[in-house]
């Protein structure tokens, strides 16, 4: 009996504690002292709502990438050049055998901005992407942060290809339909995402 009665006590204290709060409509509270009620504001029929979604790319059919085909456009990393540098792979030559079609490597001012901050060590990755094979892309955007700047590209224009080995910027770009990555893995290059029409290497995707 005990345990029943100290239940009720609890559950009488609850009800003391709700029955403080006053409704809002009791009859009580004088007109002076209650809040104004909220006007909901008139909604137009005839006005469209304006909905922002974002747009898909022309270049995309299904997921499928149109605007990709050779001559193969790549935008290169920095990381991406240290790596072919350690595996002692020639980046032009090993991309078109990776892809089998002509490849441009594209070095963004950034890109080239990242390698100069690193030193002298990389006084060999510099001077091979000061080959004129090597396209240069120029950038308006302030600093020297790259993958920004080629997230920003792959998103507008789905030419590209993008070559890197970083972890952050390959998770960055999956999440953008239609864009390949290349990458280093077991001494040559390999891509992902890209179609069988365009000849990717088996186990490639």
């Amino acid at each position: 009996m005990g345990k029943q009665r100290k239940t009720r006590k609890i559950v009488e204290k609850r009800f003391a504690k709700m029955k403080k709060m006053i409704n809002p409509s009791d009859s009580r509270i004088k007109n002076s002292e209650r809040s104004e009620p909220k006007k909901k504001k008139p909604v137009d029929p005839h006005v469209i709502k304006i909905r922002e979604v974002p747009q898909t790319s022309s270049a995309l059919f299904f997921q499928y990438n149109m605007q990709l085909g050779p001559p193969y456009h790549v935008l290169i990393d920095t990381n991406f050049i240290n790596f072919s540098i350690k595996n002692k792979l020639d980046i032009i030559q090993n991309m078109m055998d990776c892809l089998y079609a002509k490849c441009i490597p594209y070095i963004t001012d950034c890109v080239l901005g990242e390698l100069e901050k690193l030193g002298r060590k990389y006084r060999v990755a510099l001077r091979i992407i000061k080959d004129p094979r090597f396209e240069r892309i120029a950038c308006l955007h302030k600093g020297t942060y790259a993958d920004d700047c080629l997230v920003q590209r792959v998103t507008q224009h789905k030419c590209y290809i993008v070559a890197t080995n970083d972890k952050d910027l390959k998770r960055r770009i999956r999440k953008i339909p239609g864009v390949p990555i290349m990458y280093v893995a077991e001494h040559k290059y390999t891509i992902e995402r890209m179609p069988d029409a365009y000849g990717a290497p088996k186990g490639a995707i």
